[in-house]
């Protein structure tokens, strides 16, 4: 086994942390990132008690498990958004407040900074998240928009996320965005306009997913070469696609996973379409060393058996690069 595999507990936030370690030991995983929603990781209570921390390590430790980590996606996801009354219903208290919009986007902004400092408190490296997008309902041009609207767009979210960068990098932690629909960064042409709003801040990169890029027709593979040192975590995540013409495209027809008219639905690791060993090839190409974590989904599946099957096939499925030649031996 060339890398660590672990569990993103996002999907398992209804069971306590002590379960979800003794769950995640059972399933085969070498560790935990950490959802700061549920039980599993709270940002509040990392700065402000003193043995929280140490007490998460303990119990990871008790299980014989790891922490590369935090994943604060439904936080980050209010920052650049435009709020309604979904966002509540994601949101801590504290960060929601009186719902009034730019009062949510500021606090979501203080939580993505105070997330970054309870990382460096962990001890972990690697904040991961979204950022949401001002402009992502105008990702199809009808009526005709104005590409100044857009530009305003990347505009406000280097307004509003280069000073929490700034936090990350003093903190020492990089943030990781998982680019995926809704975000200012869905695909690489816009994963490279969010680099050069940011002008390539330091501590921007992303938690490279393929199940986002793969059912668009974007090349996944590809994605991970031009961001070479912009990969800062990997999420392992299969999902299938049609090769036959469907009731809703790509675009969902406001069905829900799971619905046999969908074009593409999440699925459990290597049942779905993406291609598993090139991206561990190219993994290995530009030097990636970090975690391989399982974010599983599959509305078909339970999720236990799924969790299972996937920590093994990653870890069949991984691999590490030569350091010789395979030839070397036919040279004088």
């Amino acid at each position: 086994m060339a890398r660590p595999v672990t569990l993103f507990t996002g999907q398992w936030a209804d069971l306590d942390f002590k379960t979800m370690c003794a769950k995640a030991r059972d399933f085969g995983y070498d560790g935990l990132e950490l959802a700061c929603w549920g039980d599993h990781f709270d940002v509040t209570r990392a700065l402000q008690e003193e043995n929280y921390c140490q007490g998460r390590w303990d119990l990871l430790n008790q299980h014989g498990l790891k922490c590369f980590a935090l994943s604060n996606h439904l936080v980050g996801q209010a920052t650049c958004d435009n709020i309604d009354s979904r966002h509540q219903s994601i949101l801590p208290e504290h960060v929601w407040g009186d719902g009034d919009p730019e009062g949510v986007r500021q606090r979501a902004a203080a939580e993505m900074q105070n997330t970054a400092r309870a990382a460096a408190r962990l001890g972990v490296k690697v904040v991961n998240g979204f950022t949401g997008s001002s402009i992502w309902h105008l990702l199809y041009s009808f009526p005709p928009t104005d590409p100044k609207t857009i530009d305003q767009g990347y505009e406000d979210f280097s307004q509003r996320w280069l000073p929490i960068l700034d936090t990350f990098q003093k903190a020492g932690i990089r943030f990781g965005l998982e680019v995926h629909p809704t975000e200012i960064a869905f695909d690489i042409s816009s994963s490279q306009r969010a680099l050069e709003a940011l002008n390539a801040h330091p501590s921007f990169g992303f938690n490279y997913d393929p199940s986002h890029l793969g059912y668009q027709g974007v090349d996944y593979v590809g994605f991970i070469r031009l961001f070479r040192d912009r990969i800062f975590h990997v999420h392992m995540k299969d999902v299938f696609w049609s090769s036959e013409p469907c009731r809703a495209g790509v675009f969902g027809g406001h069905l829900p996973f799971g619905h046999p008219d969908r074009y593409w639905d999440f699925r459990s690791l290597g049942r779905g379409g993406v291609r598993f060993e090139e991206i561990i090839r190219a993994l290995n190409e530009i030097g990636y060393e970090g975690p391989l974590s399982v974010e599983w989904e599959d509305a078909g599946m339970d999720r236990e058996h799924g969790a299972t099957e996937s920590a093994a096939y990653t870890k069949q499925i991984d691999f590490k690069r030569s350091e010789v030649a395979f030839d070397a031996a036919f040279s004088e």
